[in-house]
């Protein structure tokens, strides 16, 4: 099980090692745009999945959506304190 500040700081370590096979420098290399279009795809997937699914796919989805979230605010340079400062 991870934690959202666990995973925030592994995709922090991602992206400062540049790891050739991570598909979050892929993601953040592709540009706020394309992360963008993703968390949108993602939110709709959640939803869809909360309406007409199970919980546990609900939570796949809004998981997958968090994630994405994050990318986006790596991308943005937002930290964990900026989101906190704004809840």
């Amino acid at each position: 099980m991870k934690t959202f500040e666990q995973l925030y700081h592994e995709l922090q370590e991602r992206v400062a090692n540049q790891a050739e096979d991570s598909g979050t420098v892929a993601a953040l290399d592709a540009g706020i745009h394309t992360i963008g279009k993703k968390v949108v795809e993602e939110a709709a997937e959640a939803w869809m999945a909360a309406e007409h699914e199970t919980p546990e796919r609900a939570a796949e989805e809004i998981a997958q959506l968090i994630y994405h979230a994050q990318v986006l605010m790596l991308a943005c340079g937002l930290t964990l304190d900026d989101l906190y400062a704004r809840l």
